[in-house]
């Protein structure tokens, strides 16, 4: 088959959750001896540094983007309350990217048009114009839901009322869509749920994040610390991200260090503001951006991922389970993951709860290996990528058989 790849952002380097499951759907197609063509939207947050990429997949995707000034404008945001568009998806759309989809729809025929999120929704228009390619839509959240969760928790009662209408605006859009695609490929089981309801009869199948394991080497010599190093590791551009390590060190660090008064937590990650990096909690280490994930997850013991407005699935989490890490994360958190608590995930919803998953942890140190193996097991079984592209692929086919009939 031969699949037009189209991205809110660019997916390489795969250094952030969306890159990392846009690339991987990439390469398992690749692999797969798929035709695949990658054409992203890069960003003023996600620059294009084509003398990073290898040349090995330049050639093979025969990568392209275009520069699209995503940046927030509070004057353009405003104006959506008049025009009732969904501000966070309308600030994607650029004539010149569609003017670069045109061209490429001429030049070329493709089976599948698979659009990586939402964002990339504005340009259907132009795809239906231009080739007759079935579309499918990979959606990896539910956006407006991140955004309804983001406006419960927030306090200033004027910016509560913004994030509220503009979710409610977003909605509308999200729920709208079954008109205008062929088929959606929900990143988990829930949101699958979500939004088949949504498009009736649309055809749906699950796209989870697929990973190689062995592309996570197993700390085959991990010993615990006497005193576990807590770690969160995630880009801090992502309003979850920073909602919850505000939350954390707010409600549940001085909670912990009354307890365990020797325990570290540090934090590393693009972006981080500097309301987090300044601040002086006593035994945080703000590390920002690592060289290597990988090598910073298995240097330390348990991962601390306190979202409480997210949606969809943390790839990070799904990553350092695949490390054979210990990982502590909300209900929200784990959602869109068949993990179970005590087994191969601790969940902890409130700071109490955190500060007793953390205590045994520190009081039963082998936990953190048991929960660690059954964490990596959990993962080679539920994120084989080489399983998860070939149901993609006959997915794909079913829907040109379909056409063809």
């Amino acid at each position: 088959m031969k699949i037009l790849q189209i991205c809110h952002k660019p997916p390489y380097p795969p250094s952030d959750g969306g890159t990392i499951a846009m690339n991987n759907v990439t390469q398992g197609l690749l692999q797969a001896g798929h035709k695949v063509k990658v054409l992203a939207i890069e960003t003023p947050k996600h620059r294009v540094n084509r003398a990073a990429m290898p040349g090995s997949y330049l050639a093979a995707t025969d990568f392209e983007a275009v520069y699209v000034d995503t940046s927030i404008s509070y004057a353009a945001a405003f104006k959506t309350i008049f025009t009732h568009q969904a501000y966070q998806v309308s600030r994607f759309y650029s004539k010149t990217f569609a003017k670069k989809i045109a061209e490429v729809l001429k030049k070329d025929q493709f089976d599948i048009i698979h659009l990586e999120s939402l964002f990339t929704t504005p340009y259907i228009p132009v795809i239906r114009q231009y080739s007759k390619a079935k579309i499918v839509l990979r959606t990896h959240n539910i956006e407006h839901q991140i955004w309804k969760r983001v406006a419960k928790n927030e306090k200033n009662w004027f910016r509560k009322w913004a994030i509220r209408y503009m979710s409610n605006q977003l909605e509308r859009y999200e729920c709208g869509l079954s008109g205008q695609i062929d088929a959606f490929a929900a990143i988990s089981e829930p949101d699958y749920h979500f939004f088949a309801a949504q498009y009736g009869n649309l055809p749906g199948t699950i796209l989870p994040l697929g990973i190689n394991i062995d592309d996570y080497p197993d700390d085959e010599e991990y010993m615990p610390s006497d005193v576990p190093e807590l770690f969160h590791v995630g880009s801090m551009n992502w309003r979850p991200n920073v909602e919850g390590i505000e939350f954390f060190l707010d409600e549940v660090w001085p909670l912990v260090l009354e307890r365990f008064p020797k325990i570290t937590f540090t934090i590393a990650g693009r972006c981080i503001p500097t309301a987090i990096s300044q601040r002086t909690d006593p035994n945080l280490i703000i590390a920002g951006e690592v060289p290597s994930a990988n090598e910073f997850i298995l240097s330390k013991d348990i991962m601390i991922v306190p979202i409480l407005s997210g949606s969809g699935v943390r790839v990070k989490i799904i990553e350092g389970m695949a490390l054979g890490k210990t990982i502590i994360t909300t209900t929200i958190g784990a959602e869109g993951l068949a993990v179970e608590n005590g087994k191969n995930i601790l969940i902890a919803d409130t700071p109490e709860e955190f500060v007793e998953a953390i205590a045994k942890c520190v009081h039963t140190p082998d936990i953190c290996a048991i929960l660690g193996e059954n964490a990596r097991n959990f993962v080679a079984l539920n994120h084989n990528n080489e399983v998860i592209t070939q149901n993609l692929t006959d997915f794909y086919e079913a829907l040109i058989q379909n056409e063809n009939k």
